[in-house]
């Protein structure tokens, strides 16, 4: 697969995450510098062990723009500017009835760290893109964005609203150069999902598989394929809309979801 992205400086978010790390794979594969982000430094330095030398690793907390701009100054410190964002860093968020079990507090995390990241990572990253006349950028939102579920309303909105985010600025940006899309992913075999049925197996009483095979057949019944999607068929996907061969692609938000929302657009 040629992505015609060759030298190219790919940074991505949440970088000690399966998505991100086989995104990193492929545009590594391709020929792109990577610029590796996460907050957890030893779950970052496995990671960056995965891919091999010459990766930039950057130890960085989003939730302030002191983050963003660590990034942005690592890109500069390697020789390098960063042409490709793969924004990937999130968490789920409280859960529960949206009124009575989700405080103020529960509010503001999930908006700072899905919404306000991407923000932050913008303001450091896309004006050298324009600059530059040439630019790719993906954000990773969730099939919540077009089909919310009602016990995960902090992370609904915070996406919903990343995927507003990156339309409007799509609109501006594509004509310097820079295009903007989102994918959204659901049930995919990562780290927040093993959690999600751990918990939701011990409550139960049941096996993890088992914890899964109920939760397709309860809480996702539109999901045709019946299993967990695989975080390398995300990346593919992401890695697809980093190369100058998606050129024509600008404000999406593709689905990698088997199946599981049911509506037709968004």
């Amino acid at each position: 697969m040629d992505l015609q992205i060759e030298g190219r400086t790919a940074v991505l978010t949440g970088g000690a995450g399966d998505m991100a790390l086989e995104t990193a794979k492929i545009l590594q594969a391709e020929g792109c510098n990577i610029v590796l982000s996460d907050i957890d430094e030893e779950e970052l330095a496995e990671a960056v062990g995965k891919l091999g030398p010459g990766v930039v690793s950057v130890v960085a907390d989003l939730t302030s723009q002191d983050g963003a701009d660590r990034i942005a100054r690592a890109i500069e410190g390697a020789g390098w500017h960063a042409d490709i964002l793969v924004h990937a860093a999130g968490v789920t968020g409280a859960k529960g009835d949206p009124l009575a079990d989700i405080t103020e507090e529960d509010w503001h995390h999930a908006w700072n760290t899905d919404f306000m990241t991407a923000v932050r990572m913008s303001k450091a990253l896309i004006p050298g893109m324009n600059r530059r006349g040439w630019g790719r950028v993906v954000f990773v939102t969730s099939e919540n964005v077009a089909q919310p579920y009602p016990d995960e309303v902090v992370y609904n909105a915070s996406k919903a609203a990343l995927l507003s985010f990156a339309k409007g600025m799509s609109q501006v940006y594509a004509q310097k150069g820079t295009l903007i899309n989102c994918v959204a992913p659901a049930f995919i075999a990562t780290d927040m999902t093993d959690g999600m049925m751990e918990k939701r197996a011990e409550e139960m009483g049941v096996s993890f598989d088992e914890a899964i095979d109920t939760f397709l057949e309860e809480e996702r019944p539109h999901l045709a394929l019946k299993r967990r999607g695989r975080p390398e068929e995300t990346a593919f996907v992401i890695a697809c809309l980093c190369s100058d061969r998606a050129s024509f692609v600008n404000g999406a938000n593709w689905r990698v979801d088997g199946g599981s929302v049911q509506a037709i657009d968004t």
